[in-house]
C-alpha cells in the first residue's frame, strides 16, 4: 500500500505518528450533531448536496464522470464492510479500514486482522491501530467512529471467555474493553444493542464470528439468546428480546414451530428512541430463510412488526419515523418506505433489484449498489427521489471467485458531509481494496443552474 506508518517504516515510529494524529484530531475537528436521515453531521454544515435539483439538472448528471480513486493498495487486502456505520470522522479527513493477509476463504479462529486509519490529507497514509480476531467478511469487526465523539473508535474482538468490544481514544491512546460485542450503536454513543455472533456463525456464515460455538445450537428458539442492550460507559447489559419471544409471535400463513430462528441486521433510529432488526428462520431442509422486519424500544418493549411478507433485506432509517427497505411485498420486489407506527403504512419508492441503500444528507438522494450482473459488474448509482431518476456513478468488476461468504459487495458508505462515498471492490491482482468516490458534481450542477 502506498504510504504506510508502522514501526521502522519511512523512518517514523507508529507511536510518533499516532501522537501527530491525536494532535490533529484533538484540534482540527468539530463535534458531530444529530441530523436526520440516520447520520451525524459536523456542526454548522449546510446540508445542500444536490438539493432542489430540476429534472433537467438530474438528466445532466447522468453523463457526468465521477472521480473514483483507489484508496488502499496491496499486497495486503483492505475493506470496511457494511454500509450503515461511520467510516469517516466528522471532518471527512480520516477513514477507518481493516487489513488482512489472505482472501477468498472462511476465517479461522487463529486468523487476526489489523484495523487502521487513513489520512486523506497525508497521501492516504495508513496508520496501524490495533488488531482483532472477531470478524467476518461482510461486516468486519463492526469497526466505526463512536457516534457523538470526535476521536473515539469502537470495534469487536475475542476475549478469553467470549466476544467483547473495545473503545480506543485516538487522542489519549486510552483503550477500554466492554463485556459484550456491539452490533448497532446509539446516535449519542452511550449504548449499543447486539445479538449472538456465535449463533450467526452457525446460521449465516459471513456475518457471525468463529472461535466460540453456539451453546444453544440444538435449540430452535432459545430463551437465553436474542438481543442485548449494553451501556457503553459501565458495560452493564441485559437481554431485552429473546428468540423465544419473537418466535412465539405468529407468522401469517406459516408454521414456524420446527424452524431454527436467529436475529440479524440491527440499526438504531436517528434519535435513539427505537431500533430495527430482522427476525429470520429456516425450515428443516430448506435452502433459504424467511424474514420479517421488526422495531422496538431500547428496553425491548413496544414491538412492532413492520414487514412480514417473508423477504425483507437491506434497510436504512430515513428519519425517526420511516425506514427505507428492500422488500418483495409485490414481485419482483423494490425499495419501500415503511412508517414505524402501530398502524401499518407503506409505499413504494422505486423498483430495482436488491442493494445496500443509504441516504445522502438531506434525504433527496439515495445511494445504492447492485449485486454482480451477467458480466460480473456491480453497479453503484444515485437515485433522485424527487424526479425518480437514476444516475450511474460507477461499475466495478467482481471476479467469479468472489462469491458466497467471501464475496466483496461494494457496501457504499456515505461521509458525514455527503461529499464522499467509500466502497469495497476487487482491484485486479491486488484483491479486495477500498475506493473513494467524489460526489462533488452534485454541488457543481446546482451551482451552474
Amino acid at each position: 500500500m502506498g504510504n504506510r506508518c508502522k514501526k521502522g517504516t519511512l523512518g517514523i515510529t507508529r507511536r510518533k505518528h499516532l501522537q501527530q494524529l491525536a494532535w490533529v484530531i484533538g484540534t482540527g475537528t468539530v463535534l458531530g450533531i444529530q441530523g436526520d436521515y440516520g447520520q451525524v453531521f459536523p456542526a454548522g454544515l449546510g446540508f445542500q448536496a444536490g438539493r432542489g435539483l430540476t429534472r433537467e439538472q438530474v438528466e445532466r448528471l447522468k453523463t457526468t464522470k465521477f472521480h473514483i480513486q483507489q484508496l488502499t493498495r496491496g499486497p495486503r487486502f483492505h475493506w470496511f464492510g457494511y454500509y450503515d456505520k461511520f467510516q469517516f470522522d466528522p471532518t471527512d479527513r480520516y477513514i477507518l479500514g481493516m487489513e488482512v493477509n489472505f482472501d477468498l476463504r472462511s476465517p479461522r479462529p487463529e486468523d487476526e486482522i489489523r484495523i487502521g486509519i487513513i489520512d486523506r490529507e497525508d497521501g492516504n497514509r495508513w496508520t496501524d491501530l490495533d488488531k482483532t480476531s472477531a470478524w467476518c467478511w461482510q461486516q468486519g469487526c463492526m469497526l466505526q467512529w463512536l457516534p457523538g465523539s470526535e476521536h473515539e473508535i469502537i470495534w469487536n474482538d475475542r476475549g478469553p471467555e467470549g466476544f467483547v468490544s473495545h473503545i480506543l481514544d485516538l487522542k489519549t491512546g486510552r483503550k477500554r474493553t466492554l463485556p459484550l460485542p456491539i452490533y448497532a450503536v446509539s446516535p449519542d454513543g452511550k449504548w449499543a444493542v447486539t445479538t449472538d455472533f456465535r449463533r450467526l456463525a452457525d446460521t449465516r456464515p459471513g456475518y457471525g464470528y468463529v472461535g466460540f460455538p453456539d451453546p444453544y445450537a440444538e435449540e430452535l428458539a432459545p430463551e437465553q439468546s436474542g438481543i442485548w442492550w449494553m451501556d457503553l460507559t459501565t458495560g452493564q447489559h441485559r437481554l431485552i428480546i429473546s428468540l423465544a419471544k419473537i418466535a412465539a409471535i405468529p407468522f401469517p400463513g406459516r408454521d414456524t414451530s420446527r424452524a431454527k430462528h436467529w436475529f440479524n441486521h440491527l440499526l438504531v433510529s436517528p434519535s435513539g428512541k427505537r431500533f430495527v432488526f430482522l427476525h429470520r428462520f429456516r425450515q428443516p431442509g430448506a435452502n433459504t430463510w424467511l424474514t420479517r422486519m421488526i422495531t422496538a424500544r431500547p428496553d425491548g418493549s413496544d414491538i412492532r412488526i413492520l414487514d412480514d411478507n417473508g423477504v425483507t433485506s437491506h434497510f436504512i432509517w430515513r428519519d425517526e419515523e420511516h425506514i427505507l427497505a428492500w422488500s418483495r411485498r409485490e414481485s419482483p420486489g423494490g425499495f419501500y418506505l415503511f412508517a414505524d407506527r402501530p398502524e401499518k403504512e407503506v409505499h413504494l419508492v422505486y423498483r430495482d433489484p436488491d442493494g445496500h441503500c443509504n441516504y445522502l444528507p438531506g434525504g433527496e438522494w439515495i445511494v445504492c449498489d447492485t449485486y454482480p450482473d451477467a458480466n460480473r459488474l456491480q453497479h453503484l448509482y444515485l437515485y433522485h427521489v424527487g424526479t425518480g431518476q437514476k444516475v450511474p456513478v460507477g461499475a466495478f468488476y467482481s471476479p467469479p471467485e468472489f462469491k458466497g461468504e467471501w464475496r466483496c459487495d461494494t457496501h457504499p458508505r456515505v461521509s458525514r458531509t455527503g461529499r464522499w462515498i467509500c466502497i469495497d471492490s476487487p482491484a485486479g491482482s491486488e484483491g479486495r481494496q477500498m475506493f473513494l468516490v467524489d460526489l462533488s458534481p452534485l454541488w457543481e450542477v446546482a451551482e451552474t443552474s
